[in-house]
């Protein structure tokens, strides 16, 4: 994937990178990690007890998965594992450590005692749930994406390529993590050929924090966006974030210096480096379409056309591109969520779109930035 200039808007035109090939939790978070029962008429939606209420056994998870667990939850309330998958790598390590240092423990990124006991109040949250794929879900369209950048441009939308792919995003993992949870001996899926199909009953990771209020969206595609991602649109605001390059996160402040968000993100490489020192938003384009410009990336042919390429959540910056004013830089999602953390990117700052998504709704124009070794 090669990225190079956005549409921001009607009348301006953003220049952008590309990529390779984020205790006292606040209340706000507290509620997310909760569930969602106000999301009733979404089929996907998390439905779990109150606080300090048993699991119902007919939603308990069908066995132990204790690491998946601490995910889903450290998912809900901002500190994000990227994929959820049931392993302890890089990620969970980074959303383990974010939660730590929002509740005033010791940063260790490991579940140590103290760390599983803070986490013991969502204990009757199960890691998995089963839900039923709604044939709207599960309608498309779904077509695999040309490799050319001016095929791409031909395109209505960069959207998903199977309903596999778009039922990992949603639940925030990977097809191979769902295929793992929903075993079917012999049966596989190919790059054209979905694995999983409408009315189907599929377990999945049971990520919440995923409520919409409509009637704070007032864009209809920013808000479907919302939906198919499970991000809910309550999220703390943001007056500051915080870009490590040598620790590969991204951490959102309030205004008060309280940690409230942590993601992995990828960020910068020999050829483009991250842009270290301190700067600001200004503004966040939801579904950007993209402009690709070879000129921009050391790596591609100045020979190639500029490209008009659509929006969608394969396109080369997902869902979202927050602009800050550092020319050609800014914060974005991807098409390629396992890549986190692991792949290098043309020098911007790139995430899951799911966490995209969240932070997009986070920050405001003139939200500082800082970007540091």
């Amino acid at each position: 994937m090669r990225t190079a200039a956005l549409l921001f808007s009607a009348s301006i035109i953003l220049s952008a990178c590309g990529a390779d090939s984020t205790g006292n939790a606040s209340s706000q978070g507290e509620a997310q990690a909760a569930g969602g029962g106000e999301s009733a008429r979404d089929p996907l939606a998390a439905h779990d007890p109150a606080a300090g209420q048993p699991i119902d056994p007919a939603d308990a998870d069908d066995q132990p998965r204790p690491i998946m667990q601490a995910q889903v939850v450290l998912d809900r309330l901002g500190f994000t594992p990227g994929v959820v998958d049931g392993k302890e790598g890089l990620s969970t390590r980074n959303a383990v450590t974010g939660f730590q240092e929002a509740n005033g423990l010791k940063a260790t990124g490991t579940f140590d005692d103290a760390t599983a006991k803070a986490l013991a109040r969502w204990n009757n949250i199960p890691a998995t749930r089963v839900i039923t794929i709604p044939a709207a879900f599960a309608a498309g369209p779904f077509s695999p994406l040309p490799e050319k950048a001016e095929d791409q441009a031909k395109l209505r939308s960069m959207g998903y390529e199977t309903l596999d792919e778009k039922l990992a995003e949603r639940f925030h993992t990977t097809i191979e993590v769902l295929q793992a949870l929903n075993p079917r001996p012999g049966a596989m899926a190919s790059s054209s050929t979905a694995y999983f199909k409408a009315g189907e009953e599929v377990r999945v990771p049971n990520v919440g924090a995923d409520v919409i209020d409509a009637a704070s969206v007032s864009d209809a595609d920013w808000r479907n966006t919302l939906a198919s991602l499970g991000v809910g649109s309550r999220q703390p605001k943001a007056g500051k974030v915080v870009v490590s390059k040598s620790k590969g996160t991204l951490k959102a402040y309030d205004d008060g210096g309280k940690l409230v968000g942590m993601f992995t993100a990828t960020m910068g490489s020999g050829h483009d480096p991250l842009p270290l020192g301190r700067w600001k938003v200004l503004g966040t384009a939801y579904n950007p379409p993209f402009h690709y410009n070879p000129e921009l990336f050391w790596d591609v042919p100045n020979s190639e056309d500029k490209q008009l390429l659509p929006p969608g959540p394969n396109g080369p910056v997902g869902v979202a591109w927050i602009d800050i004013d550092k020319e050609h830089y800014g914060i974005h999602g991807t098409p390629a969520p396992e890549t986190i953390g692991r792949a290098e990117s043309h020098g911007c700052v790139r995430l899951t779109n799911w966490d995209v998504a969240r932070l997009a709704q986070m920050v405001t124009p003139g939200t500082q930035v800082i970007f540091e070794a």
